[in-house]
């Protein structure tokens, strides 16, 4: 693909300058040539099932992307600025839209998927992305199924053209095809074990295989002897090692047992760097806005939340400052979302940007607060319950519990109430709550995303249950627009007009920081669920 064909069909593709990257520390002198062999080593997660249609969780998705291809991907390596999110071939070869609702794509020829069976290393073909998507719409409890809502139909042409036919003009599509629910699966795993949610169902035609699982202990990846990329992955395996204690993987990490800082993203806390640094010689950083940060959502169609007064009452009360300055990933250093995360610099707009009364939302006002309150028939306050997980670690309850006494101070108590994680991702998550819920948001490397999965209505993630005709209509348009600069200028408003209706109260995102070991070569830390993607082609130098 050419860069004007890039540009024409839009999305991520184009933006690359769209991110919020503040500062790239020193760069390691790379080596002249690659070096093969040795196993990288991760603080990593244990997944939730190993189905990409059956799971919603960061958990799963990082460990698929050492095992699953997708047509196209985010581009990786230390010439991509972290935030930024340039798309390129993965088993699709090249590819052409021939109208607004078209897509065609040629496949890499001999691309085969693991020697594992019941698959056992065959060739992939068209008829396995014609599978994998019709799966993906069909098969029942796909939380990610919105994210190709507008495909109509799919057709294999021949062995290695397959072509999407959609219901509308649809100008994120590459993008969604680069998500890290896009992987590609085969047909004969999901026959003979129904789902693929045991690690023996677990078969891709990514860089690597898992060769080993051990719930609650390690993952272990080796190398896929015929993957499609010529020399690649230069690394034999990987090993993600799971440990939820921030202190304990910590201590881990300055003992030499991981090449990566310990927590999600490769990201070091703020609160543990100097030590870092004084502890490991040549340690590499780069500091950037991640896409991650607090959201909190409501029973929009139950009072009090169906009044807007009540809404903007708990955005007058909350102090994005205060959650930063106590969180140990940020010390301070952060910024506040709008409805597109503030890591996507050109499409996320700036909060000083916003219409007064969007604008004056970000700033804790407390008898403001108070006199809405009061407004809307609760001057004494009023009791609701908020429900979330410890799943995602000691930061976030620490976050979630300055949120609480934030609401506190202007009269509104609140109960908390703990679910394990698995159980939130498959209840609270998809909008099984009882009044209040919170959790993370950043999963997603596409703008559109955080628009059509939280406001349209329909849509599993909706979890509020917003409904708006004028939000719908708004969103619908950038979908269908092309045309960069009038996309923009439609998510401009779109943030503008949700600023002002507070649907879900946002957190702020950190500007954090990302740390390697100086012995690993051609590798620059990204957000976003794709970890072998930014790994198939680094080395280790050691």
């Amino acid at each position: 693909m050419k860069r004007r064909d890039l540009l024409k069909l839009g999305g991520a593709a184009v933006a690359a300058a769209s991110g919020a990257v503040l500062d790239l520390g020193p760069q390691p002198a790379a080596a002249d040539t690659p070096k093969r062999g040795g196993v990288f080593r991760l603080r990593g997660e244990d997944p939730l099932g190993f189905d990409p249609q059956l799971s919603p969780s960061y958990r799963t998705m990082t460990n698929l992307s050492f095992t699953h291809s997708r047509l196209v991907k985010v581009k990786a390596g230390p010439s991509v600025r972290p935030g930024t999110l340039p798309l390129e071939p993965d088993v699709a070869e090249s590819w052409s839209r021939p109208d607004d609702v078209t897509y065609v794509f040629k496949l890499r020829r001999g691309v085969r998927w693991h020697p594992k069976p019941p698959v056992n290393g065959r060739e992939l073909t068209a008829d396995d992305v014609k599978f994998t998507y019709e799966r993906f719409l069909s098969v029942p409890g796909n939380p990610n199924r919105q994210t190709f809502d507008q495909i109509a139909k799919i057709e294999a042409l021949d062995p290695h053209t397959v072509r999407f036919s959609l219901k509308e003009p649809f100008a994120w599509f590459l993008d969604a095809l680069a998500s890290t629910s896009a992987w590609l699966i085969p047909r004969e795993a999901v026959e003979q074990f129904g789902d693929l949610k045991r690690a023996e169902a677990c078969i891709g035609t990514g860089p690597w295989m898992l060769e080993r699982y051990e719930p609650n202990v390690r993952l272990a990846f080796v190398r896929h002897p015929h993957y499609f990329a010529t020399d690649l992955p230069y690394a034999d395996g990987v090993e993600v090692t799971i440990d939820n204690d921030p202190a304990s993987r910590f201590a881990n990490w300055l003992a030499g047992r991981y090449d990566f800082a310990p927590e999600y993203d490769m990201i070091v806390r703020r609160l543990d760097l100097d030590l870092a640094r004084r502890r490991k010689s040549g340690l590499q950083t780069a500091e950037l806005t991640v896409a991650l940060g607090g959201l909190s959502w409501m029973r929009l169609d139950r009072p009090p939340f169906h009044d807007i007064r009540v809404r903007r009452a708990m955005a007058l009360a909350s102090n994005w400052k205060e959650v930063l300055e106590s969180n140990a990933w940020s010390q301070g250093h952060g910024v506040p979302n709008p409805a597109v995360p503030a890591a996507f610099k050109e499409w996320s707009i700036p909060i000083d940007e916003l219409p007064p009364e969007g604008r004056r939302l970000y700033e804790q006002n407390l008898p403001e607060a108070r006199r809405l309150l009061a407004e809307a028939g609760y001057g004494g306050g009023f009791k609701t319950s908020l429900e979330t997980t410890p799943g995602y670690g000691p930061d976030w309850i620490d976050a979630v519990q300055i949120g609480l006494r934030q609401l506190k101070a202007v009269g509104i108590e609140t109960e908390l109430k703990l679910k394990e994680y698995g159980a939130y991702v498959a209840s609270t998550v998809l909008g099984k709550f009882e009044r209040m819920a919170a959790g993370l948001f950043g999963a997603w490397t596409d703008p559109d995303s955080y628009l059509a999965r939280y406001y349209l209505p329909g849509q599993p993630t909706n979890a509020g249950g917003v409904n708006d005709p004028r939000l719908t209509d708004m969103i619908r348009l950038e979908r269908r627009t092309f045309d960069v600069g009038k996309r923009r200028a439609i998510l401009y408003d779109i943030q503008r007009y949700l600023s002002q209706q507070v649907y879900y109260l946002y957190g702020p995102s950190s500007v954090a920081v990302a740390a390697w070991e100086g012995h690993v070569r051609n590798f620059a830390p990204n957000f976003g669920h794709d970890y072998g993607g930014r790994l198939v082609a680094a080395w280790l130098d050691r």
